[in-house]
C-alpha cells in the first residue's frame, strides 16, 4: 500500500532490450566462469526489466528551485505542446511532463482543452505542465476502443446541427443527448442554417425535444437569426459547441463575437458533407463573460462507457415507463409486456426516437465481439 500523499498508478508498456547482460547458463555450460564483480548487481532474473507496469508517484506536483508553480487553463492542444492561459490573460506554450504522458488510465489523454493545470514557467512565454487537476464535466466518445476526451470542465453542451447542407441528423443529436445526460451536462440543441429550409418541416421534431425539457435554438449565421439569443445563453458558462463537420459551429461563433476570425470551410459538392476546418478543440473567451469550446466536426459519435441496460434510463421520454415493464432487466426490444413499446404504440413516445434507440443497441452495444 502506497504511503499517504502517494498513489500507485499504471503506465503504458515500455519496450526495451534484453534484461540481462549475457546468458549465465550458457556461460556455465561453455566453461566460462564469470567473477562476481563482473555480474551487474542491478540485473533482474524475473524478466520484467527496469520498467514495470506500476509505480508509486507523488500526487502533489513537484516544486522547482527556480520558482513556484503557476495555475492556468489549457486552451488548445497540438501534439505534445499546448497553450495555457493564466488569470491575467497571458498565454504560455507548454510541454507536458513525461510522467503525465506515460499515464495509462482508461486510455485518456494526458492533457486536453479545458484542463486546469499547474505549470512551471521556463521563460516569459514557455513552460512545463507538472500537474493536472481532477476533471469534471467531461465530453467524450469512443475512438479506437479508447476514451477520446473532446473537452473537460464543461458546464453545458450545445449540440449544433444544420437543417440543410449537410442534412439534419436526428440520430446523431440523440447520441449527443445521451452523453450529456450521462455526464451531467446541460444540453441545448442548435439548429443552424434556418434560412435554407421551411421551418414548418421541422416543427414536429422541435416539439419532441421541447416536450423533453430540452431547449432548441433556431439560428442562421448568415442572416443573424437567433444569434443574440445564442450569445445570451453563452454568457457566464463553459460551453462546448459540438456537431458534425460543416454545420456552422465556427460561423456561429464568428457571428456571436465579430473579430474572432475563425476559419470557415465549404460543403463538399461531391457528398454534401462538411470539410474539417477546425482540427483541434480550442477554448475561446466570449465577451462579456464565458468560454466556448470550438470542437472539430465529427461524422460518428460512439458512446463511451454506456451499457445497453443503461440507455433507456438516460432518455427522459423513456424514463416514466421503464419501471412498469414486466421484466426488471427489460431492454425494450423483443420482450413481452414492455411498457416502453406500449407507449410507442400509443404515441406517448416518438416512434423515431424509439427506432434510434433500437438501432443504437443493435449496432453498437449488443454486438458480440
Amino acid at each position: 500500500m502506497a504511503k499517504r500523499g502517494k498513489r500507485r498508478i499504471e503506465f503504458r508498456k515500455n519496450h526495451q532490450g534484453r534484461v540481462r547482460d549475457g546468458d549465465l547458463t550458457r556461460d556455465y555450460r561453455e566453461g566460462r566462469k564469470r567473477k562476481l564483480d563482473e555480474i551487474e548487481t542491478a540485473e533482474r532474473l524475473s524478466g520484467k526489466g527496469k520498467l514495470t507496469r506500476r509505480r508509486t508517484v507523488k500526487e502533489e506536483p513537484r516544486k522547482e528551485q527556480d520558482g513556484e508553480l503557476r495555475s492556468g487553463r489549457v486552451v488548445s492542444v497540438h501534439g505534445h505542446r499546448c497553450k495555457v492561459a493564466v488569470e491575467n490573460g497571458e498565454v504560455y506554450e507548454c510541454a507536458i511532463r513525461q510522467v503525465l504522458k506515460s499515464l495509462s488510465i482508461d486510455g485518456r489523454s494526458a492533457v486536453v482543452a479545458g484542463d486546469l493545470v499547474r505549470f512551471r514557467a521556463t521563460s516569459n512565454v514557455d513552460g512545463m505542465i507538472e500537474h493536472v487537476e481532477p476533471r469534471s464535466g467531461v465530453l467524450c466518445r469512443t475512438s479506437k476502443n479508447q476514451q477520446h476526451i473532446i473537452a473537460s470542465n464543461v458546464d453545458q453542451l450545445m449540440i449544433v446541427s444544420s437543417l440543410a447542407s449537410p442534412s439534419l441528423k436526428p440520430v446523431l443529436i440523440d447520441r449527443y443527448l445521451l452523453t450529456a445526460f450521462q455526464c451531467d451536462l446541460q444540453p441545448t440543441i442548435v439548429l443552424n442554417k434556418a434560412d435554407l429550409v421551411d421551418l414548418a418541416e421541422v416543427q414536429q421534431l422541435v416539439g419532441v425535444y421541447c416536450s423533453m425539457g430540452i431547449e432548441v435554438l433556431i439560428t442562421s449565421a448568415d442572416t443573424g437569426l437567433g444569434v443574440d439569443l445564442l450569445r445570451e445563453r453563452l454568457e457566464g458558462k463553459q460551453t462546448a459547441l459540438s456537431g458534425q463537420s460543416g454545420v456552422g459551429k465556427s460561423s456561429l461563433l464568428n457571428a456571436v463575437q465579430p473579430g474572432l476570425g475563425l476559419a470557415v470551410g465549404r460543403i463538399s459538392d461531391d457528398n454534401n458533407k462538411g470539410r474539417h476546418t477546425t482540427t483541434a478543440t480550442q477554448l475561446i473567451p466570449v465577451e462579456p463573460s464565458g468560454w466556448v469550446f470550438d470542437t472539430p466536426g465529427i461524422r460518428q459519435f460512439k458512446l463511451w462507457d454506456v451499457e445497453a441496460s443503461e440507455v433507456a434510463g438516460l432518455m427522459p421520454d423513456f424514463v416514466p415507463y421503464v419501471s412498469h415493464c414486466r421484466y426488471p432487466d427489460c431492454l425494450h426490444l423483443n420482450e413481452d409486456a414492455c411498457a416502453v413499446k406500449d407507449a410507442v404504440i400509443d404515441g406517448r413516445i416518438d416512434a423515431r426516437r424509439y427506432d434510434a434507440y433500437c438501432h443504437l443497441l443493435e449496432t453498437d452495444l449488443l454486438v458480440e465481439d
